[in-house]
């Protein structure tokens, strides 16, 4: 199953209006502006913005962490919006590195969505070859798009706290984050007990975009993620641990996601943080 496409090999495809291709622009930052100024000033032929904080997410909550999973019906009505109809091929990018656009092809992959692809180095790749882009916002025509939920792998909170006791648990955040030296955002520092530091930000390339299957392997495997090895992955709060995800995949192996992450996690006075490396 693919999961990259280049920006020559996208802006072939989108000439062709019988490969049915869906752009969606999901440029967003933790704690930054919305990304739908950025939207309006350029993007690629066609896209349609995408909110990660409210098409992408359920309101936050004690209970779900900072950024739940939006309920089956909820992305639906969103990705109708978008225009989506089944059968569509997508194809999702942010403003560099995919870290946010990963998101939305987590979402819709466990939606039920065949074919749900990242422009590999994201919107810096499209501009650097000097492709067009386009200004102003984008309505596309509703689509008729059915959504499910549940395709893939994903982690509830006890079992992401029973996970390193039978394989490998991932956290993606950055390395001051998980010794819990800092933590700028949610109620408590540290990490999962028995977790692995994994930065998301190391499975990119100095380009931003994704290493080769051959390097995130190794990479994985000095984390003692090896084939046969269940593997699950978190972050702050389910975001960027998508795209440890995708790398996951990118390498051959089938990552479990932990939704509510550290921010979840950090809400229940029961649950222990450890800290350290």
């Amino acid at each position: 199953m693919s999961i990259l496409i280049s920006a020559a090999e996208l802006r072939a495809a989108l000439a062709v209006p019988e490969h049915r291709i869906r752009v969606l622009d999901v440029r967003w930052s933790l704690g930054g502006p919305p990304g739908i100024g950025l939207f309006r000033e350029a993007h690629l032929p066609g896209a349609v913005f995408v909110d990660l904080e409210t098409e992408l997410a359920a309101p936050a909550s004690a209970e779900g962490g900072r950024h739940p999973l939006p309920a089956p019906e909820a992305l639906q009505a969103a990705a109708r919006s978008w225009g989506l109809n089944d059968g569509d091929r997508v194809v999702a990018y942010d403003g560099g590195g995919n870290l946010a656009a990963a998101r939305a092809r987590w979402l819709l992959r466990d939606a039920g969505v065949a074919e749900v692809l990242l422009l590999d180095g994201a919107l810096p790749a499209w501009i650097d070859a000097g492709y067009p882009v386009e200004s102003g916002l984008v309505t596309p025509p509703p689509g008729t798009v059915t959504l499910t939920s549940g395709r893939l792998p994903r982690l509830s909170i006890d079992q992401a706290a029973a996970l390193p006791e039978a394989g490998v648990l991932l956290d993606a955040r950055a390395p001051e984050r998980f010794r819990g030296e800092t933590e700028p955002i949610d109620p408590r520092a540290g990490h999962i007990p028995g977790a692995r530091n994994a930065p998301a930000a190391e499975n990119l390339d100095g380009s931003g975009r994704f290493r080769s299957p051959e390097e995130l392997r190794a990479r994985f495997a000095a984390l003692g993620v090896t084939p046969g090895t269940p593997v699950g992955v978190y972050c702050g709060s389910g975001v960027t641990a998508a795209a440890t995800a995708t790398a996951l995949e990118l390498a051959g192996f089938a990552p479990a996601l932990f939704p509510g992450s550290w921010s979840q996690w950090s809400q229940d006075p029961a649950r222990p943080a450890a800290t350290g490396a």
